[in-house]
């Protein structure tokens, strides 16, 4: 049975990246009904950044060369160390039991928002691999941020999310949707780009739509 972990991290509440995300997901679940979903809103229950015992785990990983993530309780120690793996537990089990990770984010300051760097730290350890599983990433930008574009070498989002997932997680598929000129529909500055950001947005809702009609 495919299973569907869906992460929002949008402060927004009636978000473009939530939207689309929203997309993607009712398509999934559309072409799998009997698939199994997972939600989690990374805003309305943010994920704590790690402490001190989640980096003395990450030393006994290394330290004994761990590298199945079933063995990652074999790393816990002491009252902090307990403290520190009741965080992590339920966030890696239901990353570890997806087929597909869906993260429908934002673009803040040239990079994702702190509530999804929180939760990619908190789940992430030494020498770990997700191998196999498809990432889609439905993202939402006030500029643009695409090839050739002058605020291309800005984007710290989908670059640094590509870069994880490929050089840390051994992720090869990994998918990017991006909604871009979004603030074009708030900055009068902007108002002239309204139909080309228009045009984006479209193109991402039917991207993610098709997208997650296939898997």
């Amino acid at each position: 049975m495919p299973a569907l972990l869906h992460l929002d991290a949008s402060a927004r509440r009636r978000s473009l990246s939530r939207h689309l995300g929203r997309t993607f997901a009712d398509a999934w679940r559309a072409a799998h009904p009997d698939g199994d979903y997972t939600y989690r809103d990374l805003h309305e229950h943010p994920v704590p950044p790690p402490g001190e015992a989640w980096t003395e785990l990450c030393d006994h990983v290394l330290e004994h060369g761990i590298t199945d993530l079933d063995r990652l309780k074999e790393a816990v120690r002491g009252p902090a160390g307990e403290a520190a793996w009741a965080i992590v537990e339920p966030l890696l089990t239901e990353l570890v039991d997806a087929d597909v990770v869906l993260i429908a984010t934002p673009m803040y300051n040239y990079s994702v928002p702190a509530t999804l760097k929180a939760w990619i730290d908190q789940v992430t350890f030494p020498r770990m691999s997700l191998a196999g599983r498809r990432f889609v990433i439905a993202s939402a930008r006030g500029g643009a941020y695409g090839p050739g574009t002058p605020k291309e070498p800005y984007d710290h989002q989908e670059r640094y999310l590509r870069d994880f997932l490929a050089g840390h997680l051994s992720v090869r598929d990994a998918v990017f949707v991006n909604a871009e000129l979004t603030n074009s529909r708030v900055d009068p500055a902007l108002a002239h780009l309204r139909a080309e950001h228009e045009e984006s947005y479209a193109a991402a809702l039917r991207a993610a739509r098709t997208l997650g009609g296939e898997h």
